[in-house]
């Protein structure tokens, strides 16, 4: 049995999650947590959401966020394993021996990898919009805790973004020029250009709502 196979985000504790990531196995590692990430974000939404009094149209766009956030949490904790598993055979691959059946392991390895980033990275930025929504018509006693939501937020789609551009990358350890990695894969590689402007939009977001959130400037 792995180590992925044994800690994960549904069946271990948080400490017991934490203490094998702090291990340096990499399973669970960066990629796995930003799925833990995405789950907290995601819980936060539904706790603000469920905080919030709405009437009318409001009130229906209220409950289908606060369904979206929590059917998100759970999602985002399997995504979160489904990475380390990822993570382990992409490690596993680099750990071969020279010759062709090493490329094609780290070739096959790296666009699962990818992919699973990608995934979760998707799933990230069907977030934003709802919390953007909180951060204007939520429940003002809990602006902070909206930030700390988006915090987490950006935290999953940065490490997203990363993780699917590291693991583009290393297909070049493969024998393939990084422009024919782009070429083969214009999805995963787009993606990682629409996380970019998923981190600009929330960066515009919180700025908005800073003095709501923390008023200090005028002490």
């Amino acid at each position: 049995m792995t180590k992925s196979d044994s800690i994960t985000t549904q069946q271990t504790t948080v400490e017991e999650w934490t203490k094998a990531l702090a291990e340096s196995t990499g399973s669970p590692g960066g990629g796995a947590g930003t799925g833990v990430m995405l789950a907290i974000s995601a819980a936060l939404t539904s706790m603000v959401a469920g905080y919030t009094d709405a009437d009318g149209e409001n009130r229906d766009a209220l409950a289908g966020i606060r369904g979206r956030a929590k059917k998100m949490r759970e999602e985002a904790l399997k995504l979160a394993d489904d990475d380390a598993v990822a993570s382990d055979a992409f490690g596993a691959a680099f750990r071969l021996d020279p010759g062709p059946e090493r490329a094609e392991v780290i070739r096959r390895a790296s666009i699962e990898a990818a992919k699973s980033s990608a995934s979760l990275g998707e799933r990230a930025m069907e977030a934003t919009e709802d919390l953007a929504w909180l951060a204007k018509h939520g429940n003002p006693a809990l602006i902070a805790d909206v930030v700390v939501a988006f915090g987490a937020l950006r935290a999953a789609i940065a490490g997203a973004r990363t993780n699917v551009s590291f693991d583009l990358a290393s297909l070049t350890s493969a024998g393939t020029p990084l422009a024919k990695v782009r070429e083969q894969h214009p999805e995963l590689w787009g993606t990682v250009g629409r996380l970019t402007e998923a981190l600009e939009r929330i960066d515009g977001i919180t700025a908005s709502v800073d003095a709501k959130a923390a008023p200090t400037e005028a002490l």
